[in-house]
C-alpha cells in the first residue's frame, strides 16, 4: 500500500479526492482504489478496457501521472459531474433576455463542478441607450455583480464555490471602471479580472499615442494609451488585479485560429477557449520522473517521460467521451476539437534535482528542453489515436500546420500529422496544480518555483488545543534523506528570494511549446517600485508570454505570509483565548465566552425595497487583551413578518459569536442566501435577499472593527504571531475560508492555503 509522503498529503486526498458515499463511509480504502477507480472509468472508452486500465493505473502509481481535480474526484463514481474542470461559456448577447439566459447557463455549469469564464466586453457601456424604452444602460459592471451573488450562491459539485473570470477588452468604454473595480474591497470576489490587451494598444503605449474607447463601431471616449495602460498597472500594483491577456497574440497562435475566435479563458487563465470551449487537465509529475537526483548523472528519463505522455493523452482523450457535460453547446464544443490541457507540475524541484537554479539561462533553457519533449510525445501520440479512432471532426490539414505550435513542430511530427490527422486539436497546458502537487508530496507546483522548503502547519483541534507539524518540499526532503545535514548548494532559491524577471523568464521559456497557455504568478516584494512593476509586464510581453499575472502585498488583499526556512522554535503552550488575542487564529471553544455587564456596539439601518418599514441590526463587540470581536446581533423591525425569523437569527447568529474562533463564515452563509421571489439593488449593487443585506451589514461592521480583512473573510492578525528564527513579517490579512488559518498564498493565480490545500481555483 502506498504511503502518503506526508499528513497534509493523505488529509487532502481523504477531503477532495477519495470516493465516499452519502453517509461519509469510504469506497476508496487506499490511494490504490482512488487510482483504480479513475483508471477503470478512463478505459471504458476502449475496445479492450480491461487491457487499458493496467496501463492507465500504471501511470497513475506513485502519483506520476496526476489528472486534475474534477477527474480524480468525479471519474466512476457514477455522480452528475462534469470531469472538465472550466469552461468559456457563450458569448453574451446585448440585450436583457440573453443576459439572463447566459447567467442561467453559468448557474447550471457550477452547479456540476465547473468554474467559467466570460468576455463581457459585448455588452453596451453604462450610459447607452436602451432602444424601445427610454433608458440608460447599466453597463457589464453592473451585470458582473449579478453574476457573483449567483457565484456566491452556488457549490460547486457540492463541495467548493465556483470560481470565474471575467475578461474586458481594452478599447471598450467601461474599461476605466472595469480596471479599478476590484479596488472595492467586498465587490466581485468571486472573480479573476483580466484585460485583453490587443496588439494595436501596446504600439500605441510604445509610441505614446491617443487610444479610443469605443463600442459597436461609436467612439465613447479617447484617452492616452500610455496613461490607460499606467491605470492597469497601477491597479494589478495596489490589489493584484486586473491581469492582462495577450488576445491578439493568443488568436494568432492558436492551432484552430482558421475556425474560432477567442476573448475569453477559464478562471486561471491557462485555457483560452472559444464560446462553449472546455478545459479538460492533466499533470506529468516531473519530479517522480528524475533518476539518480542530486546525483551526477541527474537527468529526467526521456523515454519514461515520453511513455507516460503517450498514455496521459489516451486517458485524456477518453474523458471527452465519457464526461458529462453541463450544456449540450459544451458536449458538441469538446466533440469538435477535442483540445485536452496535458502539462507538468514538480518542475521547480527537477530542476533542483538536477543542479539547475530557476530563472537561470540554463534552467530556463532545460525547461524549454523538457517541454517541448513533452509537445512533441504529445503531438505523436495524438496521432496514434487519429491513426485508430480518427481525427478531430474540424481538422483541416493545412491550416492547422500553419498556426500555432506546429508552425515550430519538428518536420517528421508534421509529416505525419499531414498524412493521418491528429485527434486532439491542442494538447499542452499548465495549469494549477496547488492541491494536486500538495496531494502527490508537496512537490513544486506547475512552473512555480520552489514556495518554501518547509513550514510549519498548525492543526488546531476541537478542544482549542493545536498540534504542529513540518510540510518539507519535496525535493528537499530527498536532500535531507541523501545528504542529512548538509547545507544546501547555491543553487537552492525559492519563490521568496527569486527576481520578477527570473519568474518571467520561466514563463517565456515554457510558454514557446505550450499551445495554450500557463497558469502562473509572479510573485513581486512589497517594496518594488511602480516603474520597476511595469516592467515586468512589458518584459512579459516583449518576451513571447500570452498574459502576465503577478502578486504583490498591497493592503487590499494582503501580504503573503512569511515563511521561514527554518524550523519554528517550541512555543510555550498558551490557553486557547490568549492564542487567537494574540494570533487570530481560528480557536474551537469548548464554552461560549461570558457576557461583560456592558458591551460597545453599532446599529445599522437597512430598507428593503419590498418592505414598509426598516429592519434595524445592532452588532455588540468584546474586547480581549485589546482585540475587537463580535459579540452579539440583536434584528429590529415594526413589521411583524419578520418577528419569528428576526428572533431565531439573533439568538443563532449570538451563539455563534459567543463560541469565538473564525466567525467569518456566518456572513458568507448569510450572503448567499437567494429570495425566489427576487433580491433588490441597493446602493448600486444587486442583493440577492434581506438575509443577504444583513450578512452585507455584518460584514461592513467586522471590517470597520478589524476583525475581519477586505475580502470578508478571516480574522485580522497580528504580526507578533509569527514564530521563527527570521524577522516575522507582516502576515496575511486573511484567513483560509476552510481551516481559517493565515496561510493562504498567490499560487498560479489563485489564493491557495498552504495549511489545507483550499484554492479558490481547484
Amino acid at each position: 500500500m502506498t504511503r502518503f509522503a506526508a499528513p497534509i498529503a493523505e488529509q487532502i486526498w481523504d477531503m477532495k479526492y477519495r470516493f465516499k458515499a452519502a453517509d461519509g463511509t469510504p469506497n476508496d480504502l487506499t490511494v490504490e482504489d482512488t487510482w483504480r477507480r479513475i483508471a477503470r472509468d478512463l478505459a471504458r472508452a476502449e475496445k479492450d478496457p480491461a487491457a487499458w486500465e493496467d496501463r492507465f493505473y500504471e501511470a497513475l502509481e506513485d502519483f506520476r501521472f496526476l489528472p486534475a481535480g474534477r477527474i480524480t474526484a468525479g471519474a466512476g463514481t457514477a455522480r452528475r459531474v462534469t470531469l472538465f474542470n472550466c469552461f468559456v461559456m457563450g458569448t453574451i448577447p446585448d440585450s436583457m433576455a440573453g443576459i439572463f439566459d447566459m447567467l442561467k447557463e453559468a448557474a447550471l455549469t457550477m452547479q456540476q463542478g465547473g468554474g467559467i469564464g466570460y468576455d463581457f466586453s459585448t455588452i453596451r457601456p453604462k450610459g447607452a441607450d436602451v432602444k424601445g424604452v427610454a433608458a440608460d444602460a447599466s453597463g457589464p459592471l453592473s451585470f458582473m455583480d449579478v453574476w457573483d451573488a449567483m457565484c456566491r450562491t452556488i457549490m460547486s459539485a457540492g463541495s467548493r464555490r465556483g470560481a470565474m473570470m471575467a475578461t474586458m477588452r481594452c478599447d471598450h468604454p467601461d474599461i476605466e471602471q472595469f480596471i479599478s473595480a476590484k479596488s472595492d474591497s467586498a465587490r466581485l470576489r468571486m472573480f479573476n479580472l483580466s484585460v485583453l490587451v490587443t496588439d494595436a494598444f501596446m504600439e500605441a503605449v510604445e509610441k505614446d499615442e491617443s487610444w479610443d474607447l469605443q463600442f459597436d463601431g461609436t467612439v465613447y471616449h479617447t484617452v492616452e494609451a500610455r496613461d490607460l495602460w499606467n491605470r492597469i498597472m497601477k491597479a494589478t500594483y495596489d490589489y493584484a488585479e486586473p491581469g492582462v491577456i495577450f488576445i491578439d497574440r493568443i488568436n494568432k497562435q492558436n492551432n484552430l485560429n482558421y475556425c474560432e475566435t477567442i476573448a475569453a479563458t477559464n478562471p486561471c487563465g491557462e485555457q483560452p477557449l472559444p464560446p462553449y470551449g472546455a478545459c479538460l487537465l492533466g499533470s506529468i509529475n516531473l519530479a517522480r520522473l528524475v533518476t539518480d537526483p542530486f546525483g551526477p548523472k541527474a537527468a529526467v528519463d526521456e523515454k519514461a517521460l515520453a511513455d507516460l505522455v503517450t498514455t496521459a493523452v489516451r486517458m485524456m482523450d477518453n474523458v471527452v467521451d465519457i464526461s458529462k457535460f453541463p450544456l449540450d453547446a459544451q458536449a458538441a464544443e469538446a466533440q469538435a476539437k477535442r483540445r485536452i490541457g496535458l502539462g507538468v507540475t514538480g518542475l521547480a524541484d527537477a530542476l533542483l534535482m538536477t543542479g539547475l537554479e530557476y530563472g537561470t539561462d540554463e534552467a530556463a533553457a532545460q525547461t524549454e528542453a523538457w517541454l517541448k519533449a513533452i509537445a512533441r510525445a504529445s503531438y505523436l501520440a495524438s496521432v496514434e489515436l487519429a491513426k485508430e479512432k480518427g481525427a478531430f471532426p474540424l481538422f483541416d490539414a493545412e491550416p492547422y500546420l500553419a498556426s500555432g505550435t506546429m508552425m515550430q513542430m519538428d518536420d517528421d511530427v508534421r509529416d505525419a500529422i499531414r498524412e493521418h490527422g491528429i485527434r486532439n486539436a491542442l494538447l499542452t497546458s499548465i495549469a494549477p496544480t496547488g492541491t494536486i502537487s500538495l496531494y502527490a508530496g508537496n512537490v513544486s507546483s506547475g512552473i512555480e518555483p520552489v514556495f518554501a522548503y518547509a513550514y510549519t502547519r498548525k492543526v488546531l483541534l476541537p478542544d482549542g488545543s493545536r498540534t504542529e507539524e513540518e510540510v518539507v518540499d519535496y525535493a528537499v526532503q530527498m536532500w535531507r534523506d541523501r545528504m542529512g545535514d548538509a547545507p544546501f548548494p547555491d543553487y537552492f532559491v525559492n519563490a521568496q528570494t527569486l527576481s520578477p524577471k527570473a519568474h518571467v523568464k520561466m514563463q517565456a521559456a515554457a510558454q514557446k511549446w505550450i499551445d495554450s497557455s500557463i497558469s502562473k504568478t509572479i510573485n513581486c516584494p512589497e517594496d518594488i517600485s511602480f516603474d520597476e512593476f511595469k516592467d515586468v509586464y512589458l518584459e512579459a510581453w516583449k518576451t513571447g508570454c500570452k498574459g502576465c499575472t503577478t502578486y504583490r502585498p498591497n493592503d487590499v488583499t494582503g501580504s503573503v505570509l512569511a515563511v521561514s526556512e527554518t524550523k519554528a522554535q517550541e512555543e510555550t503552550p498558551e490557553p486557547a483565548m490568549q492564542a487567537a488575542a494574540a494570533g487570530g487564529e481560528v480557536v474551537y471553544m469548548a464554552d461560549p465566552l461570558d457576557r461583560p455587564q456592558g458591551l460597545e456596539g453599532r446599529t445599522y439601518k437597512l430598507k428593503w425595497p419590498d418592505s414598509p418599514h426598516a429592519i434595524y441590526l445592532t452588532v455588540n463587540d468584546i474586547v480581549i487583551n485589546g482585540h475587537r470581536r463580535p459579540f452579539e446581533v440583536f434584528i429590529n423591525s415594526k413589521n411583524m413578518e419578520h418577528f419569528a425569523w428576526t428572533v431565531a437569527l439573533t439568538r443563532m447568529i449570538s451563539a455563534v459569536f459567543r463560541r469565538g474562533g473564525d466567525v467569518s463564515f456566518v456572513v458568507e452563509e448569510l450572503k448567499a442566501v437567494f429570495d425566489p421571489r427576487g433580491g433588490a439593488w441597493m446602493d448600486g449593487k444587486y442583493i440577492p435577499s434581506i438575509l443577504a443585506a444583513i450578512g452585507g451589514a455584518i460584514e461592513t461592521h467586522l471590517i470597520s472593527t478589524g476583525f475581519i480583512a477586505g475580502e470578508g473573510r478571516g480574522l485580522t492578525s497580528d504580526p507578533a504571531a509569527n514564530i521563527g528564527t527570521e524577522t516575522p513579517k507582516t502576515p496575511a490579512k486573511g484567513a483560509c475560508p476552510s481551516c481559517g488559518e493565515f496561510d493562504m498564498r498567490m499560487l498560479e493565480g489563485c489564493m491557495t492555503c498552504a495549511n489545507c490545500g483550499f484554492s479558490k481555483c481547484a
